[in-house]
């Protein structure tokens, strides 16, 4: 009878820990949905706070009032190689656009440092974040001008400005 017992108490244990590691994989799929829903809203964020100087869909350079983001992602990428560098330094620009600042020396050239925005931080680095993590859509002139104008990724800066002192 106490062997019986033994044994229904250990297969209670069995099922009680199945039913746990259900509930945790469960769990796991929650997460996945929540990254998902944030991926979302910082693609929003990135779109609404962004492309109206970022615009991807200008038809050349000419047009052009800002860098596209695929440049900026670019020049931040060659300088910063982790993503948590890459964010600061993008959320440290963007709240305080001074030319003295800039990464991009060519750009603030061309169009002068960005104009002071009223963002929220945690707005910066959703978006810096979604930039570093996710192909950003390039306007269809971008790459020929790229190649022409930054042969082997030259050209994009000349280390001045914000990360001077930042070596890889």
């Amino acid at each position: 009878m106490n062997t019986n017992f033994i044994k229904l108490a250990v297969l209670l244990v069995v099922f009680s820990s199945c039913n746990k590691q259900k509930s945790s994989e469960d769990f796991g799929v929650n997460s996945s949905t929540a990254s998902e829903t944030e991926n979302t809203e910082s693609l929003a964020l990135f779109k609404q706070k962004c492309y109206a100087c970022h615009s991807v869909t200008t038809k050349s350079h000419d047009e052009i009032i800002a860098p596209p983001m695929i440049a900026v992602k670019k020049r931040y990428s060659m300088q910063f190689d982790n993503k948590e560098d890459f964010v600061n330094a993008v959320v440290a620009y963007a709240s305080d656009p001074k030319a003295e600042n800039a990464l991009m020396i060519g750009a603030v050239n061309k169009f002068k440092a960005m104009p002071k925005q009223a963002f929220e931080e945690a707005d910066l680095k959703k978006i810096a974040t979604y930039i570093y993590e996710n192909e950003i859509e390039t306007p269809e002139w971008f790459e020929g001008h790229f190649q022409q104008n930054h042969k082997n990724g030259q050209g994009m800066g000349n280390g001045m400005g914000m990360g001077k002192n930042n070596n890889k």
